[in-house]
């Protein structure tokens, strides 16, 4: 749980980083960058795992690895093809990638569209009553009616939070930010289905090193590369490299592995309420009242989506 709370609070304090990296970046290069950045960040580790690995290798009994060799050709015969394929270390990294490249690239032009930490924060924040929809809907897990509250809420916080003229005025930035959502669910989801069997920091490398090549991919043909935009935003890049990717992910990855997905959505919600800090402290940022109730209402259906669908049990027997 420590370590979801520490992401939590890397990932809100990194919104005001991605805010002042707009200035003078573009959002996919700004992620080219930073998760760059974030995947060096784990080479020492990677490094250090190996070496520990071959060291226990050196010392095991040669007929022990002799008969775990066999058994493990046994099981092997018994598993798909397609089921191999996304055991692979490497299948798993790039499709954590690859999603986590979409949610990326989208958050990042909401923020340079809305150029808001606090609001950015709060609508990234409604994945958390996506997760439990996406798991009904795709993988057929059970909806209790706490969520159905918990919609309900976050949709009126919604409401109060961006339209506040109409539906006319619902920006561009707040419909990215909505889609954002919508990606890093299905990213919490992806890693909790597949990335059980994965080691942590080999998942969180493969992941970063997939999203930074398609964000360089997509700068170079943007034709967004501009270093001395980087050299000027170096403080959020590197907050937003190392912080936010290299520690603050790997953090979520470890995590999940310990905590069920809707418990670490729960804890990884506060991330919302850190932005809203972060933003007014560094960045003077102020809402008008109908926006705080915005927020306070996304905040409290992000909690019920994650409340248990009954009672405990030491309650039921009162």
């Amino acid at each position: 749980m420590l370590c979801l709370l520490l992401t939590a609070l890397i990932w809100g304090f990194a919104f005001v980083a991605q805010v002042q990296g707009m200035d003078s970046m573009s959002p996919l290069f700004f992620n080219a960058t930073r998760f760059t950045l974030g995947a060096l960040s784990l080479v020492p580790i990677l490094l250090w795992q190996r070496h520990s690995k071959q060291e226990a290798r050196n010392t095991q009994n040669n007929g022990v690895a002799a008969d775990s060799m066999h058994a493990s050709d046994e099981s092997r015969r018994s598993v798909t093809i397609w089921k191999k394929a996304l055991a692979s270390p490497v299948v798993v990294s790039i499709i954590c990638g690859i999603v986590l490249f979409l949610a990326s690239t989208l958050q990042q032009y909401g923020i340079l569209y809305g150029k808001s930490a606090g609001r950015a924060g709060f609508l990234t924040a409604l994945y958390i009553v996506m997760v439990p929809l996406l798991a009904f809907m795709f993988l057929r897990r059970r909806v209790g009616a706490l969520v159905i509250v918990a919609v309900a809420l976050a949709v009126a916080g919604f409401y109060f939070l961006c339209i506040t003229d109409g539906f006319g005025s619902l920006g561009l930035a707040d419909l990215l930010l909505l889609f954002t959502a919508v990606l890093f669910a299905a990213h919490i989801l992806v890693i909790d289905e597949l990335g059980a069997q994965v080691d942590a920091i080999q998942l969180s490398f493969g992941q970063f090193c997939t999203t930074a090549a398609l964000s360089w991919v997509g700068s170079l043909i943007e034709g967004s590369v501009n270093w001395s935009g980087a050299f000027g935003a170096w403080i959020p890049i590197l907050y937003a490299g190392i912080g936010s990717v290299g520690i603050a992910y790997t953090l979520q990855v470890v995590g999940q592995q310990w905590v069920p997905p809707t418990r670490a959505s729960l804890i990884m919600s506060l991330e919302s309420f850190f932005s809203v800090v972060g933003g007014a402290i560094f960045l003077g940022e102020i809402m008008t009242p109908r926006g705080y109730l915005g927020c306070t209402l996304i905040f409290v259906g992000t909690l019920l989506a994650q409340a248990p669908a009954k009672l405990p049990a030491w309650l039921q027997r009162k």
